[in-house]
């Protein structure tokens, strides 16, 4: 349980490193997918580095986020098989990190970057209108969604598929 509590701590780091890779340094509108529309429509291309070698430094955060999460997933996998772990072990490690991931999302990201400490709009001014007034983020539907019915299904999947290889 500590491994897969640890495990849940690495992916909220590598999805925190990412997020900060793709609005401060990157500033590419294509990683801006899952804002809302108004907000897409608004962001204004940056042809121009932050700073000399904030692309740089950006794409080399994102290939090491990457990395930090497929390193989660190979341990979390690996130590299941080492530890014989039944469906309902490797279900529950999943549900488990997929779970305290998104409750992170929708408090940090959402409630305190998004909407307290404005840090994407501090980034990307022109979409300060679309977020005035709201209390929340903007994609609660979304991430509920996610939260109690896809990354349930995501994980007993991914736990059958070990179980079945194990």
């Amino acid at each position: 349980m500590l491994l897969t509590i640890f495990l849940a701590i690495i992916f909220c780091a590598a999805i925190t490193i990412m997020l900060l890779a793709a609005v401060a340094f990157i500033q590419d509108k294509k990683f801006f997918s899952s804002a809302p529309r108004e907000a897409q429509e608004a962001i204004k291309p940056r042809d121009r580095e932050l700073f000399y070698g904030a692309r740089i430094i950006g794409w080399t955060l994102m290939v090491f986020s990457f990395l930090m999460i497929l390193g989660t997933g190979v341990i979390a996998i690996w130590d299941g098989f080492r530890s014989s772990f039944t469906f309902w072990e490797f279900f529950f490690r999943f549900v488990f990190i997929f779970t305290v991931y998104k409750i992170y999302d929708m408090i940090c990201f959402d409630y305190f970057l998004l909407m307290k400490y404005q840090f994407f709009q501090f980034y990307f001014p022109e979409v300060k209108s679309v977020y005035t007034g709201r209390k929340y983020g903007y994609n609660i539907k979304s991430q509920l969604l996610k939260l109690m019915v896809i990354f349930p299904g995501a994980s007993a999947l991914a736990a059958w598929i070990c179980t079945y290889f194990s």
